[in-house]
């Protein structure tokens, strides 16, 4: 019979139960900012600064990021397998933490301030700075979101900390699109004021710095409490880590997760990619609206901090995701549903702006909780993996996350287009007069995509096994293993 996996000293879990500090809980959620704003910026605005501002060809725009994916799928497992091996005065953790500001500050405002260079040579600026920006955001999201089983091991106290990172995550990626839309570009060159874009690049860089340097620091004087790498005996070879990375993915519970947030991403990169088309022209609505529709989302994110923590306590992550999500699911594609069936006021109408409103704030203060959930799922997977293998190994579980975050969204996006395609939707000039059953066609792909991918989402979630009591027996019996 095998024997079963031991925790020797240095990987032991560490036994802190008690409340984490709101001060701790803020700033250690603010260095999230730094993902939430550079996400915002790839996903948002690149491909129009570098395609219509800059003058480079969308395709090799695309080619860029698709070459920096590339890097990103090699680079992610292997920065958070280095960081749960890594030895240091200042832990496991911290020295990529702070090895990353710099690098991703500064080419950050690189991106957004280019030379006047040729095609090629724009090409290769833009794919550097990608890859070097994916690369060191990588050293820093996957790092700290790997401190937050060692922070607490409190279940509860796991979904709050979680709940932190994601509102600073939205509301700074969010508070850059209004500034970037409503002050920087409000000028009368509008979307093709290159210098509103470089403000952007200078005060963005700036808060991403900030974020990484002010959660880096408050986390610091919690590493002597931190776990250290495990001890093996065995020397270090490709073969080594190959095994141990499929030891630590091979867990159900893990790839249920795992699965559903490639889905939930999807969804969620189909969702981002037609909105503003969806907002103008299948409901009408003009650039005023569209603009405070923008600024909803911090009352959203705020719902969402609030509610998640407390529905998570009485319910449990699993059970509370699963309901949430299912509300928050089947509220997104409803309008769209109801406005196919002749059941929602026509565009135009008074009622339409303020119900669409009022729905959409509700139904992303549900979602962003769902993510807050889902996510806060992946810390009591440490212990689950640690009891199997005798290793606590963070870093590749947020690794992974960290990638699909990053990745999947582009398939999201390629679904978008893929829908535009099938209904032949109009472009430029053409944008001014689409045929209703172009919008229609637009609304009965759109909506059952979206309904169909949350609900595979949901199910592959459903497949998760740990709750409270199996996280409780979890740090039970790594507490019997211990050493005394």
């Amino acid at each position: 019979m095998a024997s079963t996996p031991k925790a020797d000293e240095s990987s032991a879990a560490p036994s802190v139960s008690a409340p984490v500090p709101l001060g701790l809980k803020i700033t250690h959620g603010f260095g999230s900012s730094a993902l939430g704003i550079k996400e915002g910026g790839f996903n948002y605005f690149l491909l129009l600064f570098y395609g219509t501002v800059v003058g480079l060809e969308p395709g090799l725009v695309g080619l860029s990021i698709l070459i920096a994916l590339i890097f990103d799928a090699i680079t992610d497992p292997i920065v958070g397998y280095w960081s749960d091996n890594f030895r240091s005065r200042l832990g496991r953790r911290h020295p990529f933490m702070y090895a990353s500001a710099i690098p991703v500050g500064l080419s950050y405002f690189l991106l957004w301030n280019p030379p006047d260079w040729s095609q090629m040579g724009l090409f290769f600026y833009l794919t550097f700075l990608a890859i070097t920006i994916r690369t060191f955001i990588t050293f820093y999201e996957t790092p700290s979101s790997s401190l937050l089983p060692e922070l607490t091991s409190d279940y509860e106290e796991r979904t709050s900390l979680q709940s932190f990172r994601l509102f600073f995550a939205w509301i700074s990626g969010n508070l850059m699109s209004v500034l970037l839309f409503g002050v920087l570009l409000a000028g009368p060159l509008g979307m093709q004021d290159r210098s509103g874009f470089e403000t952007y690049g200078i005060i963005a860089s700036c808060v991403i710095f900030a974020a990484i340097i002010v959660s880096s620091a408050a986390t610091h004087h919690r590493i002597p409490t931190l776990s250290k790498p495990s001890k093996s005996a065995e020397p270090f070879s490709i073969r080594r880590v190959t095994r141990e990375m499929f030891e630590i993915l091979s867990e159900r519970s893990f790839i249920a997760l795992f699965i559903a947030t490639v889905v939930f991403s999807i969804a969620l990169g189909l969702n981002t990619s037609l909105a503003f088309l969806m907002l103008r022209h299948f409901w009408g609505f003009s650039e005023e609206q569209i603009f405070l529709w923008t600024t909803t989302v911090f009352l959203s994110a705020g719902m969402a901090l609030v509610l998640t923590p407390i529905v998570g306590k009485r319910m449990g992550k699993k059970k509370a995701t699963l309901l949430i999500g299912f509300f928050a699911f089947t509220i997104q594609p409803a309008p769209y549903l109801l406005r196919l069936a002749g059941l929602m006021p026509e565009n135009g109408d008074p009622m339409l702006f303020p119900l669409m409103l009022s729905i959409n704030i509700i139904d992303l203060s549900l979602i962003i909780a769902v993510q807050m959930l889902s996510y806060a799922m992946i810390a009591d997977l440490v212990e689950s993996n640690q009891l199997r293998t005798g290793r606590r190994n963070e870093g590749v579980y947020y690794a992974a996350m960290t990638f699909t975050r990053k990745s999947t969204q582009g398939l999201g996006v390629l679904s978008a287009g893929i829908i535009l395609s099938a209904i032949a939707f109009p472009q430029g000039e053409e944008l001014a007069n689409i045929p209703a059953d172009t919008l229609w066609k637009l609304g009965a792909l759109y909506a059952p995509a979206l309904l169909i991918l949350w609900m595979t989402a949901l199910f592959c979630l459903s497949r998760y096994k740990i709750d409270k009591a199996q996280h409780e027996a979890n740090l039970a019996a790594l507490s019997e293993r211990s050493p005394t």
